[in-house]
């Protein structure tokens, strides 16, 4: 099964959360991944982000071709992903992940290892997990179901 994780760069527990689940078997669709081309704001301008403007924002850095690089990256990870781990604590981008794939109708789980607060739109995900422990679980019941429904509509 391949898995997104959305979360921040600044989420010190994300690569401990990939490693885990790879040790799991599990194939991380990893927007980091240095070879593949993971995205920084700075790639796109030298102006301190302090002197951005919504304007400048919009029209020039969301339309620099390593903005648009990174984003067809990202975005290519989530169609080629089964589901979406959204590891918490993170930002607007991976919580804007998070809601297309429950648009796409893929499977949401999220892992919250340290509670911060609470948020209700996440009882839009499958399964709230609060320790790696859980969060496998869910995703073995995800696979044995899937393997499930591929095993009937095979008959």
């Amino acid at each position: 099964m391949k898995i997104y994780i959305a979360s921040s760069w600044k989420n010190p527990l994300y690569n401990n959360t990939k490693s885990f689940l790879q040790e799991f078997g599990y194939h991380i669709c990893d927007w980091q991944d240095p070879k593949a081309g993971g995205f920084r704001w700075q790639e796109c301008t030298d102006k301190p982000k302090e002197d951005w403007t919504a304007y400048y924002y919009r029209d020039l850095i969301l339309e620099h071709e390593r903005a648009q690089r990174g984003f067809s990256h990202d975005k290519n990870l989530m169609l080629e992903a089964d589901c979406c781990v959204l590891l918490l604590p993170c930002g607007r981008s991976a919580h804007l992940e998070a809601g297309w794939f429950v648009g796409q109708g893929k499977p949401l789980f999220i892992y919250i290892p340290v509670f911060e607060e609470p948020e209700l739109m996440y009882k839009f995900a499958n399964s709230i997990c609060l320790n790696l422990n859980d969060l496998i679980v869910e995703l073995q019941a995800l696979g044995a179901a899937n393997a499930k429904s591929q095993t009937h509509s095979n008959d």
